[in-house]
């Protein structure tokens, strides 16, 4: 189990890695957006929703892997004060929190991401992109948050918080 959870941290900490990079893209984007419509009087039709293409993948996929490491906005005024013991209990409830969030999320996205890829649902806007890819990001994330929290117990359940093994 281990093992598992290891990988599974692993995987969302690599695809961290890589999709934080797209903010970079993202802002790229938008300057040459900006400076295409004022400085050129010429703006496009496909950088705004690009841009909003992108952020889907960066904001859900980066997710997980924040999860792990506490990244998230947290109100912890009772851990702070918490003991060892309380401490861990309160972890656990937290990555059981996720894990059931994660799971109804993933019930709902599933279909409307499915749906989306069956009919090759498009922005209908001008330039039309398909976004399927996008809304399958969604699901994706929610499965890995749930596998992240799931880890998250099973490094509980063996004494290490953050499963520094899986971080090495």
């Amino acid at each position: 189990m281990l093992a598992a959870a290891a990988a599974v941290t692993a995987l969302n900490r690599t695809l961290f890695r890589v999709v934080k990079w797209l903010v970079f893209v993202i802002v790229v984007l938008m300057l040459w957006e900006v400076v295409s419509r004022y400085a050129f009087n010429a703006p496009t039709g496909w950088g705004p929703e690009l841009a909003t293409l992108l952020f889907g993948p960066y904001f859900l996929l980066g997710g997980p892997w924040l999860l792990h490491v506490g990244g998230h906005v947290a109100v912890d005024i009772l851990s702070a004060k918490a003991g060892p013991r309380t401490g861990t209990v309160l972890a656990a409830i937290a990555a059981v929190m996720a894990l059931v969030f994660g799971a109804i999320l993933t019930w709902f996205a599933l279909p409307l991401a499915w749906q989306s890829w069956s009919y090759g649902e498009t922005s209908f806007s001008a330039w039309n992109p398909v976004i399927w890819p996008a809304k399958a990001m969604l699901p994706l994330a929610t499965i890995l948050l749930s596998l992240q929290a799931a880890a998250d117990l099973v490094f509980l359940a063996h004494g290490d918080a953050r499963g520094r093994e899986a971080q090495a």
